[in-house]
């Protein structure tokens, strides 16, 4: 079973055996949390850049007669990379057995609810689709192994379409279940945390590198089937000789070399070709082998320099998909147009998307948060030239901050169903607001009928910590169930006396307009507030108007009426505990001073008036009225 203190909003103070045995989960909307996710992130991006520098790992030799190999360095560097990067979402993936998750069942109303019992948590993580299995299967060594082990091998046997073929399939195996885990990974946090990065030049950025990465995918690969058509060429060369017999791989299938950042002849060797001295006819661009869209590859893939093996394919790739393709002139050759096909389509859709959706990101989302910054604007000229204190200005930003996070700054239910025909709308309502209504202990014994006026007529509310919602005395506009958060209730009794008590999810403020719906002869007076309540902390609750409640009341009389509805309502008033409270105190001090007359005489002076003066506050507690006999 879950834990009490497991199921209760904001962190658990305590858990029970079954959670401690597991380890006390972690709060996800803490700051430390947020910070690691944001590394997280940041290191997903970086594992996606890294996975395309394993194809500049082949490269071409220019010291004799042209002949593929493998270059060790680069290779054990972008291995390096990978295992590390791979090594921080390992940590991610044990975080996930203590982080509480969004119920999807409560997403109804504000954020939802945390779960945050232990067990719950790692069972819906090893039993989630996208969950511990997904995130095992993206930091699989796959890469790694792929060149340590079955690279050189295909080098040597000179199966070089193989090689390719083999290198492009296990990359695009891997690496776009890579960014769908990456885009839903996202998604998760966004639920959890309600955001990640918070700022709209995060959200532009995110895009732009969105489109970057595709252009570093597209020029790998460029440069892998550029690498493919260079063999071809050499074979193609071969054949024409009459006695060839030289091999397209090279001495030494793997090879450290040094790049022109070190001085020649430092670090390794030039890995260059064969011994036979053949003129390379295949890596010249006006050579008489046509390579197409491969041609601006042919300097790259020979080229020592570390830096134009990885920035030229990234600005190809920007080129070619910021132009749609148009500077592609491909040859006859099925895999090159199909590719070049391949590249158009990719520029077309990321135009569409990626840039359109900056475009509608910036528009949409600055809008609306155009408007929350200029009121927030002019509520900070209003604060300032009015003078408030500090104190009252950090609770306006507070709770500007709080609405934003609940409702995206505004009541999004009722802006966006507003239109709609009003069948669809009460059905909508309905289906949002019906469990939550049901879980508020005054209406289990309504019919349906009544329970869809009441979703059709309550409307979500947000309170910050420390918001008075009423204050004692004053009119009662409406009656508020509360869905999350806890609220204090202080009533004045007499001679200084305080009755307090706190209500929990499932309570409800606001009965005394039951009483004045009720009321006949009827009085057009709003009832005043029989005490005051305070939020303890950050609340979420829906409302339901004076007007409302007297529409639902005056048409379903008979079901208000009832006896049963008035236990119930008395049971659960706050009005008539607190009044129970004080007769149940009064009765036992009575027994108390009966049964131990003897030790209250003992007691000085300032106790026996202090005994007095409760007992008054006592006797005058106010009888609630309900108006239902």
């Amino acid at each position: 079973m879950e834990c009490y203190a497991c199921t209760q909003v904001g962190v658990p103070l305590f858990h029970s055996t079954s959670c401690d045995s597991y380890g006390k989960p972690f709060d996800p909307t803490s700051k430390r949390v947020k910070i690691w996710n944001r590394a997280l992130l940041f290191a997903r991006g970086v594992a996606l850049a890294i996975d395309p520098i394993f194809f500049y790992a082949l490269s071409i030799g220019r010291g004799g007669s042209p002949c593929l190999y493998m270059d060790g360095g680069l290779a054990f560097l972008a291995t390096v990379a990978r295992s590390a990067i791979d090594a921080i979402h390992l940590l991610h993936i044990l975080l996930q057995f203590r982080l509480p998750y969004v119920l999807r069942e409560s997403l109804v109303v504000g954020r939802g609810r945390l779960v945050w019992d232990a067990r719950a948590i790692a069972r819906h993580y090893m039993r989630s689709l996208r969950g511990f299995w997904f995130d095992v299967f993206v930091i699989l060594p796959v890469p790694q192994v792929v060149f340590w082990v079955v690279v050189p091998k295909l080098i040597k046997e000179e199966r070089i379409k193989i090689l390719m073929t083999t290198m492009l399939l296990i990359f695009l195996f891997q690496f776009l279940p890579k960014v769908y885990h990456s885009i839903s990974m996202m998604r998760r946090m966004q639920k959890v945390t309600g955001y990640i990065f918070g700022t709209i030049c995060w959200g532009f950025g995110l895009n732009l590198i969105a489109y970057f990465f595709a252009s570093q995918v597209a020029g790998a690969c460029c440069y892998v089937l550029a690498i493919q058509r260079v063999a071809s060429c050499l074979q193609q060369q071969c054949d024409r000789s009459v006695g060839c017999s030289l091999p397209l791989s090279c001495s030494e299938e793997i090879c450290y070399r040094s790049y022109s950042l070190f001085p020649p002849g430092t670090i390794g060797n030039s890995c260059g070709g064969n011994s036979t001295l053949i003129p390379p006819v295949c890596l010249d661009v006006e050579g008489p082998f046509r390579y197409g869209i491969y041609k601006w590859a042919l300097p790259v893939i020979s080229s020592d320099s570390l830096a134009d093996k990885i920035l030229d394919p990234i600005f190809w790739g920007l080129k070619t998909f910021s132009t749609f393709g148009n500077n592609l002139e491909p040859t006859s050759n099925w895999l090159e147009v199909i590719f070049s096909i391949c590249i158009v389509l990719a520029g077309i859709l990321l135009s569409t998307l990626l840039i359109g959706n900056i475009q509608v990101f910036l528009e949409g989302v600055l809008a609306k948060k155009r408007n929350t910054q200029l009121r927030r604007r002019d509520m900070e000229w209003w604060m300032r030239r009015r003078q408030l204190p500090s104190r009252l200005r950090q609770r306006v930003r507070h709770f500007e901050r709080q609405r934003w996070a609940a409702m995206g700054g505004e009541d999004e239910m009722e802006e966006l169903i507003k239109d709609l025909p009003e069948g669809l709308r009460r059905d909508i309502k309905r289906y949002l607001c019906l469990d939550l209504i049901k879980k508020v202990p005054l209406f289990h014994n309504l019919d349906d009928l009544i329970l869809d006026n009441i979703c059709d007529r309550v409307k979500p509310l947000v309170f910050s910590r420390d918001e008075k919602i009423i204050r004692e005395g004053d009119l009662v506009p409406r009656m508020v169930f509360i869905v999350r958060g806890s609220i204090r209730r202080t009533q004045n009794l007499s001679k200084g006396m305080v009755a307090t008590s706190v209500l929990e999810p499932g309570g409800f403020l606001g009965d005394e307009l039951l009483s004045w719906c009720l009321r006949r002869p009827f009085i057009d007076r709003l009832p005043a507030s029989s005490a005051t309540f305070v939020c303890l902390e950050s609340t979420e609750a829906f409302g339901l108007d004076a007007q409302n409640l007297r529409y639902i009341t005056d048409h379903f009389r008979y079901k208000f009426a009832n006896e049963r509805l008035k236990r119930t309502a008395r049971y659960h008033s706050s009005n008539w505990r607190t009044w129970a409270a004080v007769n149940i105190q009064v009765a036992y001090r009575r027994y108390r001073q009966r049964t131990r007359g003897l030790v209250t005489l003992v007691r000085d002076n300032g106790g026996t008036e202090r005994t007095l003066w409760q007992y008054a506050a006592m006797f005058t507690s106010t009888r609630p009225h309900d108006h239902l006999e």
